[in-house]
């Protein structure tokens, strides 16, 4: 990514940068980044006037994106960006038009887990609001995987994730009440791993 682009956009997901030159969260407010991380994903929306929140697991990386909001966007609160657990997010419900959930919800102990994980960023999304989500899948390498148990399994790149497929993603597309506004799309990354884009809009 030249400097212009990194400056603007920060090192963002290139799925996550398709749809913004798509223009789909042009109507959103506030945001939600669901295992900010440092906020890679959070960088534009921070630079361009969004009301941006994250949470993490780690302490380390909500004071990283606390000191980029601060660079970003000096008006953004720190106490918007907590340390807690995807299932227990701490915002009031129906409050975001868009969360984000990149390379998180495949670290589910179980389905049970899964299922707590995304009912949970559900509930922070208004009507109509957008769930853009990155995870780890077994689309195009299911042959190669292998279960481990309770939804796990074992990838040939030696981790073991949780692992969605087509149908799954369909079916909670569908109990979720929910629409798809892009086709589910997967990367395959050499036949180590394959990475899915779901992307779903609250009814």
């Amino acid at each position: 990514m030249d400097n212009k682009l990194l400056q603007s956009f920060g090192n963002i997901d290139i799925y996550l940068f398709d749809q913004l030159l798509k223009g789909r969260f042009d109507n959103c407010k506030t945001i939600i980044d669901v295992g900010c991380g440092g906020g890679r994903n959070s960088h534009y929306f921070l630079k361009n006037g969004y009301d941006v929140f994250g949470i993490d697991q780690d302490a380390a990386a909500i004071e990283n994106i606390r000191a980029l909001a601060k660079q970003l966007s000096p008006e953004t609160p720190a106490k918007n960006f907590v340390v807690a657990k995807v299932e227990e997010l701490p915002f009031k419900e129906a409050s975001f038009d868009l969360a984000i959930c990149s390379a998180v919800l495949h670290f589910a102990n179980n389905k049970a887990h899964f299922e707590a994980m995304l009912k949970s960023i559900w509930r922070m999304l208004k009507p109509r609001g957008f769930f853009f989500a990155r995870l780890a899948s077994d689309i195009g390498i299911e042959t190669l995987v292998e279960s481990v148990g309770d939804g796990r399994y074992l990838l040939p790149d030696g981790s073991v994730r949780y692992l969605v497929n087509h149908d799954m993603l369909v079916k909670y597309t569908k109990e979720l009440n929910g629409e798809l506004f892009e086709p589910i799309k997967t990367t395959n990354v050499s036949n180590i791993r394959a990475m899915t884009t779901w992307c779903v809009r609250k009814k």
